[in-house]
């Protein structure tokens, strides 16, 4: 590949103190992603990047069947609400899916919510909705170009007309609903400053009561923090009406408060876990009893009961104990409780009377995991999307009297499934740690470290990566390639001690994971590192580009996405500051060597080759910022000695990734495949 001619970028005289060790920005400019300068650097990015992109022939035709592939109906589960059901569906190649009501699980019903109708382009998306306990009221948060910014809107589920008000400025919040239909709880921020809308940092999230047919200024404060500025406010009211319910959670830290205020006395808020000390996730209650899926004293997980009457932690009941799986969450359906575990990076669906006596399994068609499930104490069935890397989201409904599961939906894709297979394997990290990797490609491959292959990984946040579908990866498969799935520590696969041993100090140990990974498959003559390309988004294009600085030697291609580039600034952006409960803060001087160490954007060396890069971001992304990648991807052409391309795209009108247009994502991710193809020297490539 001839060497390519970068647009030029500046440099600033930016130098910062991190206790008592001086540390150059000199892109520091790209953190104004609006103005003039910064606006003709994108332009000619996108110029350069796009400019390549349209001379590899591969990317049309990528393109043309990334579209056939895509186009399929879909489903999501239903569920159910006054004696109506509500799902979303997408004819194919809709934008947006759209809601809609039916009077049973399967018939056609009527369209309530269509997105598409929003915007010109399909960049207003649905954000979150929550529908009244009768049935009668939709209330849902539009997002606009990619942001987090959400407004809620309020609509008669019978008319499918719109009141006449809008609530502005909230953000990571629901919609709870009063039981009796007169209004809702929701969370919202002080407006930000001009010209700060995707940039200032977002603290003192207020929670307040809209109640149906006033303007918002007239919304009531329920509860606020002003001395706890990075609290935030989950809202829900108990099943029966009597309970506001409140996680309080302080940015990422699984960790969090859970207070209540009893509605039917008009009380005052009741600290029930006042300390931060373990996660405890509200399931239910009868009356004062309260149920709570926790991990305290049980990093994978049990099923606690709590009677609010008598707090004390000496009477709190354990009904279902801790297991050799982790309990992902528990839900009460059927007068049961329904629990969903993870047992090696898979889904296992486990039924528990109220009691805590285990009732059985609820079979799963194979290997992979649950998407939703659906259902409510009161129902006889409850609904759930079964997915996997070969299985598209299909919906089951369970029957309770009968024991047995039914079809509900099923997609039809232009797809030679029987003609794949996905395996797992489990690698020796550095440290000897066992980590789980699943890897998928036709049947008969023949490992002799020719083929092309895509690693992912994500290992952050507690957030498991299970297998789930994703039709894009088709298109992949079907060139002959093998796409693999790394379950990093960070995670939540194995629990919260899992996951502390990839967060704080402990963050290389996700870098060590990939690596080993990665060098497995070389090892394995699955694939070699001039076929080997690397792909992860947001905390996974942090693993991304901290793998190709420390071993750019490593990989073919490098696919870091909406990444976090700058550790030691990134606590200084819109919700950044949330993170440090899994990064720690440079700022704390404890934290800096070990954020410096491996900064993607601080670790870059001049003078050395780096595999072919494609950054890509959004430039609406106020959840990491733009600026993130803006300044790696010009770090990283100052310092690229080789001749591989190291480009960044821009989408524009858009954000993090969440509610991007479909027709948006096939010409993103004809744009990625095409730039593997180019890298991997696949050009002779059957698409």
């Amino acid at each position: 590949m001839p060497k390519l001619t970068y647009p030029p970028t500046p440099t600033v005289d930016q130098t910062d103190d991190f206790h008592g060790t001086p540390v150059r920005d000199p892109y520091r400019w790209l953190e104004d992603v609006d103005s003039p300068e910064t606006l003709a650097w994108v332009k000619a990015q996108n110029e350069l990047t796009f400019g390549w992109l349209e001379q590899i022939p591969a990317r049309e035709r990528l393109a043309r069947r990334l579209t056939s592939l895509w186009d399929y109906a879909k489903a999501t589960a239903p569920f159910k609400r006054g004696g109506s059901y509500f799902q979303f569906r997408n004819t194919g190649l809709q934008n947006q899916d759209v809601l809609y009501v039916a009077e049973s699980p399967t018939a056609a019903g009527r369209v309530l919510l269509d997105p598409n109708t929003l915007s010109d382009d399909g960049t207003a998306a649905l954000n979150a909705f929550s529908i009244s306990e009768d049935g009668r009221w939709l209330a849902y948060a539009i997002s606009r170009s990619g942001s987090d910014w959400q407004d809620w809107h309020i609509r008669s589920v019978e008319t499918g007309l719109d009141l006449p008000e809008t609530l502005t400025w909230s953000k990571f919040s629901g919609a709870a609903w009063a039981k009796d239909g007169s209004g809702f709880y929701y969370g919202r921020y002080p407006a930000p400053a001009d010209g700060e809308t995707y940039q200032q940092a977002n603290y003192n999230q207020q929670l307040a009561f809209h109640r149906l047919d006033t303007p918002q200024g007239e919304d009531t404060l329920v509860y606020a923090r002003p001395d706890q500025p990075e609290w935030g406010f989950g809202a829900e009211v108990s099943d029966d009406g009597r309970y506001l319910l409140l996680t309080i959670w302080q940015g990422t830290d699984v960790r969090n408060r859970f207070f209540y205020k009893d509605l039917q006395e008009n009380a005052a808020v009741v600290e029930l876990v006042p300390n931060v000390e373990a996660a405890y996730n509200f399931v239910d209650n009868d009356g004062p009893l309260f149920y709570f899926q926790t991990d305290l004293d049980s990093p994978r997980g049990r099923l606690l009961s709590i009677d609010i009457t008598q707090p004390e932690k000496s009477n709190w009941k354990t009904l279902i104990p801790e297991s050799a799986d982790v309990l992902e969450s528990v839900r009460t359906i059927g007068g049961q409780f329904v629990a969903l575990y993870m047992h090696d990076a898979r889904h296992i669906l486990r039924r528990f009377s109220m009691d805590g006596t285990p009732l059985g399994e609820i079979p799963l068609p194979g290997l992979g995991s649950i998407l939703a499930l659906t259902g409510r104490r009161r129902d006889e069935e409850l609904f759930y999307t079964f997915s996997a890397y070969l299985a598209p989201s299909t919906v089951y409904r369970f029957d309770f009297k009968s024991g047995a599961s039914e079809l509900v939906f099923a997609p039809k894709i232009d797809f030679d499934f029987p003609a794949y297979e996905t395996r797992q394997v489990f690698v020796p990290s550095k440290d000897g740690a066992k980590i789980p990797m699943f890897i998928t490609h036709k049947k008969g491959l023949v490992y002799d470290g020719q083929n092309p292959t895509l690693l992912y990984g994500y290992g952050g946040f507690n957030v498991p990566y299970l297998p789930a579908f994703a039709v894009h990866y088709l298109a992949w498969l079907e060139m002959g390639a093998v796409f693999c799935v790394a379950n990093l520590r960070g995670g939540n696969e194995y629990g919260e001690e899992w996951h502390k041993a990839g967060m704080l100090h402990n963050k290389q140990n996700v870098f060590d994971d990939f690596i080993a990974c990665a060098e497995w498959l070389i090892a394995e003559k699955v694939t070699s590192t001039p076929k080997l390309s690397i792909e992860g988004r947001s905390n996974g294009g942090l693993l991304v580009g901290a793998c190709m600085t420390q071993r750019p030697d490593l990989y073919g291609a490098c696919l870091p996405i909406v990444g976090v580039m700058d550790m030691l600034r990134f606590h200084k952006f819109t919700i950044g500051w949330a993170w440090v409960s899994d990064y720690g803060c440079a700022d704390d001087p404890e934290f800096f060597p070990t954020l410096y160490a491996y900064s993607p954007y601080h670790n870059l060396k001049p003078g050395t080759v780096y595999p072919p890069t494609l950054v890509l971001t959004g430039d609406h992304d106020d959840r990491v910022v733009p600026g993130h990648s803006f300044k790696f991807a010009a770090a990283l052409q100052a310092a690229q000695a080789g001749d591989a391309p190291t480009l960044i795209r821009i989408q524009t009108k858009a954000g993090h990734g969440m509610g991007k247009p479909t027709a948006v994502l096939i010409q993103e991710w004809a744009d990625i495949f095409a730039f593997l193809v180019r890298s991997l020297g696949m050009e002779t490539a059957s698409i």
